[in-house]
């Protein structure tokens, strides 16, 4: 089959890389965090090398993402950097911008696009959450700022729209592709609303995406699900300033004019520092898995998680 891995993160970031790579520790994202945080799985140790080294090393048909400092790093005794590596050895096409990906219309050669050093940018902006004021308030309400992504960089549903038609294009038994809007989660540590609210929508275009392939091609199995749930809450407007959420909160102006609170609190403490000062935790709470496409009925009501793997195996193992 096919295959592609797509991100708002680096590339290399935990859920892409767990797909792609066999490796100790999670930060040894490129040849220089393997070097100094786990030496022993560099290649030049004889291990794999790190999680960018095997993500091109597996040949993944359609790579797309942040992380471009990780790919800029050298391989072991040598000046060529993991992106060189991929393109001399390993026969890659790379692209950097939104206009290079919209070029590309073929998988003669697998596609690595790094869009950002980093994570990408952000769909939306708006201030951290913050402490309840004396009054019991949070000051005026916010109007959450749209249209932040700079357009160098490809928003989540193009990238997933690219990645379908190319993957679907190449000859074989199909395709496996993996998207993950990652800066949910990243902005909820952050105590964002506004940019954590704005990652949501661009998730929510981007399984868009995935059920407009479907419509015409109903053997698709698309599984929408989290690795873990997180702490923020729509909570109620407290009207006498007496029952306040006790962690972070904001007041957001919605589209229609209301009030919508939003609570954070799982981290801060009784210091209560700044929220750029710290960093919401996850919670064990149960989190939403569903599914279209055949065998999408075994995906109903309480599941373990365990059992996503067997619905998957069964499904490939009948395409």
């Amino acid at each position: 089959m096919a295959t592609g891995n797509v991100s708002t993160a680096e590339i290399t970031d935990a859920t892409p890389a767990v797909l792609a790579s066999h490796i100790s520790q999670r930060g040894c994202q490129g040849p220089n965090d393997t070097r100094t945080t786990c030496p022993q799985e560099t290649k030049a140790a004889g291990g794999l090398g790190s999680i960018a080294e095997q993500e091109v090393d597996h040949r993944i048909d359609v790579i797309l993402g942040g992380g471009k400092a990780r790919y800029d790093q050298a391989v072991d005794g040598s000046t060529t950097t993991v992106t060189q590596y991929a393109q001399a050895q390993k026969g890659y096409r790379f692209v950097a911008t939104a206009a290079d990906l919209a070029a590309v219309d073929n998988l003669e050669k697998p596609v690595l696009g790094l869009f950002a050093q980093g994570n990408m940018s952000l769909e939306w902006n708006g201030p951290d959450a913050q402490i309840q004021q004396a009054d019991g308030g949070y000051g005026p309400p916010v109007t959450c700022e749209t249209g932040k992504r700079p357009a160098t960089e490809p928003a989540l549903a193009d990238m997933t729209t690219k990645a379908i038609s190319l993957l679907s294009h190449k000859r074989g038994n199909g395709f496996f592709l993996q998207v993950e809007g990652a800066s949910i989660d990243k902005r909820d540590h952050a105590a964002n609303p506004c940019q954590q609210i704005g990652e949501t929508i661009a998730f929510d275009k981007a399984i868009g995406a995935a059920l407009d392939w479907q419509r015409y091609h109903p053997d698709t199995l698309i599984l929408v699900t989290a690795d873990h749930g997180h702490t923020s809450q729509i909570v109620a407007e407290d009207s006498n300033g007496t029952s306040g959420p006790t962690g972070y909160a904001e007041d957001l102006l919605t589209k229609d004019g209301q009030k919508l609170r939003i609570s954070y609190g799982t981290a801060g403490g009784l210091t209560r520092p700044a929220a750029a000062a710290i960093s919401q935790q996850h919670t064990g709470t149960e989190v939403r898995i569903g599914a279209t496409g055949p065998q999408a009925a075994r995906v109903n009501g309480v599941i373990d998680e365990t059992d996503i793997n067997g619905i998957l195996t069964s499904f490939l193992g009948t395409h």
